[in-house]
């Protein structure tokens, strides 16, 4: 298990951030995927955008981008018709093998 995996569990979303170029990377990692620096973890921001929305079956799925580079599929739970670039709250995160996300609009 991963410590952005186990985060999750605890519904705690964070990232790797290299500590040499600031880079937030994504996908988490050890190290830095631009520079090959060292990290540390840090929580991303619950704040996000959405960039792409659906449904089937009376669910919405989206697309969600955090801090401008981090960008995640979950699920939507307004029944309302949301549009791309409209603003997202994380509610909650897991992890069940698959990384969990589930966003409310703002």
């Amino acid at each position: 298990m991963t410590r952005f995996e186990d985060e999750l569990k605890n519904n705690n979303f964070v990232c790797s951030a290299c500590t040499k170029c600031q880079h937030l990377v994504w996908p988490p990692s050890e190290f830095c995927n631009s520079c090959f620096g060292d990290v540390v973890w840090r929580p991303v921001s619950k704040n996000a955008k959405l960039v792409e929305v659906s449904g089937k079956d009376g669910k919405n799925f989206c697309i969600a981008e955090f801090e401008g580079n981090v960008r995640v599929f979950g699920t939507l739970l307004d029944s309302s018709h949301p549009s791309p670039g409209q603003d997202l709250i994380l509610e909650y995160c897991s992890y069940d093998g698959t990384p969990k996300f589930v966003f409310k609009t703002c």
